[in-house]
């Protein structure tokens, strides 16, 4: 019930939507029940010639409405003796069609409250979950599924809403419902009512037992479906190399192998699932034969009291409709394991807190005026050691570049810069302020990022430039796509800087892809450059151009460049080697190969030798 309740607090103001939705069934409730009830009154109109008696002008008060077999007599009988059976039968037409009306009418009032209050929470919860997603630090993003966390963002939130929410609806009419039908069954005939109430118990302990496991394979089926999704999302990202490599059977049996566990565990959700409602109905419909023969036989045998054939009759169609609320609440109930289970994972994903937060007194910084500072740096991923005691300053306005062997450090080296990871020990400061006191957002401003990668999104090239500045003009984004060599192949595209790049820029070269995420750096204007690999990815002629690109960009500016390339390195004003996490030389191109180190030996590998 902790799970539930938490889910429903994301329907705040809940109130809101309560209060009326409460008024209005209980309206919707009364004249649900009135019609069921006049069905009584509407027997003894259409048989009362039949009867061979007499009607006398009805006497006294009155009876209260919650007197209701009494009230309908007192009319029935004024209208008959006033106005025959004719204009009786006539009234009480009238009645019914203005109840059904008016009970018609405040159930869809009801529905439209209910339905507002499902699209609300699901749009807090998914709000509240893609947020926390979006602020969570990237180490997570390596650790899970991509799918996993779609599918639980996209499905799981789907089923909360239909599952947990929907119990709202049920939870406040049908139990009132319920009552309402219990209380006209007791005015009607107490007798009948509480031996009918001995059944319904059998009722319950059956359906309970069916849905016992629910909860279990519903959160099993949900972990599998995000597996499944999983081997979607990496099938369709890597269809070139699946293909390439003749792995089409493979990835098919892996889908299928998850596709066909979630169908399994899916078909026994659904025969548990079905198998509440027809036992139910029969368990139903065995009551009301049950009451059936008991109070036929009080009738048959003039045993019955003040119950009249009539009376019997409506009693039966009322107590028939009282499985419907009892079957709705049973079929929540073994609905809302589901609900359960799939909340249970959305919250999980909203309670994963980010390891990088803003400290109490965080600064904002707004310029770059000295220098980029590592003292005493370490940083491990779990037991792995990946940088140890790094100690290296970049001055403002010079451009350092890191070089060594993969996996030496350099990529985590340049992560810590923007707080995308932090140090196990040491500082990071920036002019003397050490960035964990400083505000993330205001930190990562200062910082412009080239990544090996091109990472563009499926909109326009115009869009895609300006992700960093929605608020910039076509004058601001054709200047940085000029300085990026990229606005000439951008004119020639067929609807220039309005065209569609496609997933992941795949209309475009990796030239070209590269050049835009370029531009996209140079118009955010930062005074810090961040370039992993930027041209390691390309031809000579694409990384001429963008190696032209990235230099004017790198004009006045700091940067940190990550290459292997000597056409990348060999002008940066200090090239720094780094090896097993560690240091192992500094200086510029010329002193280094002075050095006759590491950094000659990677340069000599990539030095064609004819022989």
């Amino acid at each position: 019930m902790k799970t539930y309740f938490r889910l429903l607090s994301f329907a705040k103001p809940i109130e809101k939507f309560a209060i009326p939705y409460l008024f209005i069934t209980i309206f919707s409730v009364i004249f649900n029940t009135f019609n069921l009830v006049l069905v009584i009154p509407l027997l003894d109109t259409i048989f009362y010639n039949k009867k061979g008696t007499v009607t006398l002008a009805p006497t006294g008060h009155i009876p209260s409405m919650f007197q209701l077999l009494d009230y309908f007599k007192y009319y029935m009988n004024y209208f008959i003796y006033y106005h025959g059976p004719w204009g009786a039968l006539q009234f009480v037409c009238i009645i019914t069609i203005i109840s059904v009306f008016l009970g018609n009418l405040f159930r869809y009032l009801s529905q439209r409250i209910m339905e507002n209050l499902k699209v609300h929470t699901l749009l807090n919860l998914r709000r509240s979950v893609f947020n926390n997603v979006m602020d969570l630090h990237l180490g997570y993003f390596s650790n899970e599924r991509k799918g996993d966390i779609i599918s639980k963002i996209a499905s799981d939130v789907q089923i909360v809403q239909f599952t947990v929410t929907g119990t709202l609806q049920v939870v406040f009419k049908e139990p009132l419902q319920l009552i309402v039908y219990i209380v006209t069954l007791f005015t009607i005939s107490y007798k009948l009512t509480l031996f009918s109430l001995l059944i319904i118990p059998i009722s319950a302990f059956v359906i309970s037992r069916i849905v016992k496991r629910l909860k279990q394979q519903a959160k099993a089926a949900q972990e599998t479906y995000g597996t499944m999704i999983s081997n979607l999302d990496e099938a369709l990202s890597g269809i070139k190399i699946i293909k390439a490599f003749n792995a089409t059977s493979f990835i098919k049996n892996k889908f299928d192998k998850e596709n066909i566990k979630y169908s399994n565990i899916n078909k026994s959700m659904a025969k548990r699932q079905q198998l509440a409602s027809p036992v139910s109905e029969f368990l139903g419909v065995g009551m009301v034969m049950f009451i059936l023969l008991y109070g036929g036989n009080l009738i048959l045998n003039e045993h019955s009291g003040d119950l009249t054939a009539t009376s019997f009759i409506g009693f039966i169609i009322v107590f028939s409709q009282v499985m419907r609320p009892a079957k709705a609440l049973s079929d929540s109930f073994s609905n809302i394991h589901q609900g359960i289970a799939a909340g249970e994972r959305v919250l999980d994903l909203i309670d994963e807190k980010p390891l990088i937060n803003d400290a109490e007194n965080a600064k904002d910084i707004n310029s770059f005026d000295d220098q980029i500072e590592f003292k005493n740096v370490s940083f491990a991923y779990q037991d792995k050691v990946v940088l140890n005691d790094i100690n290296l300053t970049v001055p403002k306005g010079k451009t350092v570049a890191l070089v060594g062997p993969s996996g030496g450090g350099k990529s985590t080296l340049m992560d810590l810069i923007p707080r995308f990871m932090e140090p196990r020990s040491g500082k990071i400061l920036v002019d003397g302020i050490d960035i964990q006191n400083l505000k993330v957002n205001s930190l990562r401003s200062l910082l412009g990022v080239v990544n090996q990668e091109s990472i563009l999104f499926n909109d326009t090239i115009f869009n895609n430039i300006a992700f960093g500045k929605p608020n910039a003009t076509l004058a601001e984004v054709e200047a940085a796509a000029q300085i990026a060599n990229a606005h000439q192949f951008i004119l020639a595209a067929e609807d220039g800087y309005e065209t569609n790049i496609g997933d992941r820029g795949t209309k475009l070269s990796g030239g070209q892809r590269q050049r835009i995420c370029i531009a996209r750096a140079v118009l955010s204007n930062p005074p810090i450059m961040l370039l992993d690999e930027a041209t390691s990815a390309l031809d000579t002629e694409s990384e001429k151009l963008v190696q032209e690109a990235l230099n004017n960009l790198m004009k006045n500016r700091t940067s940190l460049i990550i290459a292997h390339r000597l056409s990348t390195i060999q002008n940066a004003d200090m090239i720094v080697v780094l090896e097993d996490g560690k240091i192992v030389e500094k200086g510029d191109h010329l002193q280094l190969l002075n050095n006759n180190g590491l950094y000659k030996r990677l340069i000599d590998m990539q030095t064609f030798n004819p022989d």
